[in-house]
């Protein structure tokens, strides 16, 4: 491994990357950053990355280090580790923090820029040279990307103009078909076990949404595939109900990365006029079933409502089949927040019964009649 001498990164824009083996999020960051990496040594531009590694051992060090492209601080400086995570206030990882040319080392100076995780998962190499007047032009960008977002400049590029269905005689339906009607693009593959959970539960709902619609109104699914090769692709889709983007399409990737698409399943949901609703329609269709349609702020408002009405007819403390302790009626407002039912494994948000002592919590339908052990 060669030494690099300080004084050759002058001049260049440097992030500090602070990283680890053992973390799993930090070995996927791992992979979109290298690719960054190499796009931006390739295009010329004055820029490097120097490791800052957590790793417990040298030999887990090195066999990270040697995926990587880039310059790392020796595994044995505990030194200037310590100083560079002291530094940036470094809380969680995998973080990188840029620092511009002119950087001179000053808490809180403008050329430092903390956020560089966000930045490459949003923008990638777009995001070059990661000031802050870049970030705001890129912002501005998006926003304006948005405001004149419609389902024909997201579905459509110039050599295609159609989607797939399984169940139309002519395997083609317009995109402009689509006009009017509120649309889940849904972004999953067949090799993640998690989508494969999910599917049957969302084909339900769908089902359930399409019967119970007024006939002024109407909601399709567009199949979003992450899938590694045409045969996976067709096996998957051949389940589904609903409409999807050809294998291989371009616009696949353009699609995740508008909607900053960085784990799957995931369900992003359009309005009739093409606009985005909710990027959270998995969350959703888990909390409120079809209920959820058609996942507006007004409806997750009265939802919300809805809920803390009942709530007022719930005991304020339970006990629960599968836990020993007492566990307590929690809402967002009151200490819960949005969770994972430990009995139905389904998500929740709003009300819950929660144990203080150890975190155990249950969707209020989930607690079952058992007598109190005082009484």
């Amino acid at each position: 491994m060669k030494p690099v001498k300080i004084w050759e990164l002058e001049g260049k824009v440097v992030g500090i990357y602070f990283s680890a083996n053992w973390f799993a999020p930090c070995r996927k960051f791992n992979e979109l950053l290298l690719d960054v990496y190499e796009q931006l040594k390739r295009q010329g531009c004055d820029f490097e990355i120097v490791l800052v590694s957590s790793d417990e051992d040298i030999d887990a060090f090195n066999s990270y280090r040697a995926t990587m492209p880039w310059l790392s601080v020796p595994f044995s400086d505990l030194e200037t580790k310590r100083a560079l995570n002291k530094s940036f206030n470094v809380e969680a990882m995998p973080c990188l923090v840029f620092l511009q040319p002119n950087y001179d080392g000053v808490d809180g100076d403008d050329a430092t820029m903390q956020d560089g995780v966000e930045l490459i998962y949003r923008y990638g190499t777009e995001a070059f040279p990661f000031t802050k007047e870049r970030l705001e032009t890129l912002h501005k960008e998006q926003k304006d990307k948005e405001e004149r977002q419609t389902f024909l400049n997201l579905l459509t590029n110039v050599d295609r103009d159609y989607l797939l269905s399984i169940n139309s005689s002519s395997y083609q339906v317009p995109v402009t078909s689509l006009q009017g009607k509120t649309i889940g693009l849904y972004f999953s593959a067949q090799w993640c076990l998690p989508c494969v959970k999910f599917i049957p539960k969302l084909i339900s709902i769908y089902q359930r949404i399409k019967q119970n619609l007024p006939k002024e109104e109407d909601f399709e699914i567009v199949f979003v595939s992450s899938d590694t090769d045409e045969a996976s692709f067709l096996s998957y889709f051949e389940r589904m109900p609903w409409l999807a983007l050809p294998f291989g399409d371009r616009t696949t990737k353009d699609l995740a990365k508008h909607f900053d698409v960085r784990e799957i399943p995931c369900l992003v949901i359009l309005g009739p006029d093409g606009k985005t609703v909710t990027k959270q329609g998995r969350y959703l269709i888990n909390l409120y079933q079809e209920n959820a349609y058609p996942f507006t702020d007004a409806r997750l408002e009265f939802l919300e409502k809805q809920m803390d009405q009942v709530a007022k007819s719930l005991p304020k403390s339970a006990f629960h089949l599968k836990h020993q302790h007492e566990l307590n009626l929690v809402s967002e407002r009151t200490g819960g927040g949005p969770f994972i039912c430990c009995d139905c494994d389904e998500q929740g948000s709003g009300w819950a019964y929660q144990c203080l002592n150890c975190g155990f919590e249950v969707h209020p339908k989930s607690v079952r009649p058992i007598q109190h052990p005082n009484t």
